[in-house]
């Protein structure tokens, strides 16, 4: 007699608790970010897609039919498996998005003397554009 394999098998308690913890976890991930990006609306020249983005990515783990969608979109599907088996960004999008960022630091650089403000959108955004710039091209 031989065990049902995992995936056929009904999941235990805990097992079903961490998930939904897990997925409630995602669910106000996106939602943070969400509210994030919605802030960056009214701060000139930030860039909300990176917020929107990491919103859209929380969203899907917390979902798995919205995964599938996003996966099998045809403008965003292709991008997604790229970056899923390579980490691969396309050339186009790093450098929008740096560039983007770099408005972003100007503006406000040039618009405001609190240097916590400054210290703030740097502290966000020199990371992202690091990361993004490590990233290999497709």
């Amino acid at each position: 007699m031989t065990a049902d394999p995992p995936e056929t098998r009904a999941p235990t308690a805990p097992a079903l608790a961490r998930w939904r913890a897990s997925r409630a976890f995602y669910v106000a991930l996106g939602w943070t970010f969400v509210a994030i990006g919605a802030v960056g609306v009214v701060v000139p020249l930030l860039p909300t897609t990176v917020f929107m983005i990491v919103a859209l990515w929380a969203f899907s783990r917390g979902s798995s039919r919205f995964q599938a969608w996003l996966y099998g979109h045809p403008r965003f599907g292709p991008s997604l498996h790229a970056w899923r088996e390579r980490r691969a960004i396309a050339p186009a999008a790093k450098l929008a998005a740096v560039a983007m960022m770099l408005a972003s630091m100007v503006v406000v650089v040039l618009t405001t003397r609190d240097g916590m403000l400054t210290a703030g959108v740097a502290l966000v955004l020199l990371p992202v554009a690091g990361y993004l710039l490590s990233r290999p091209s497709r």
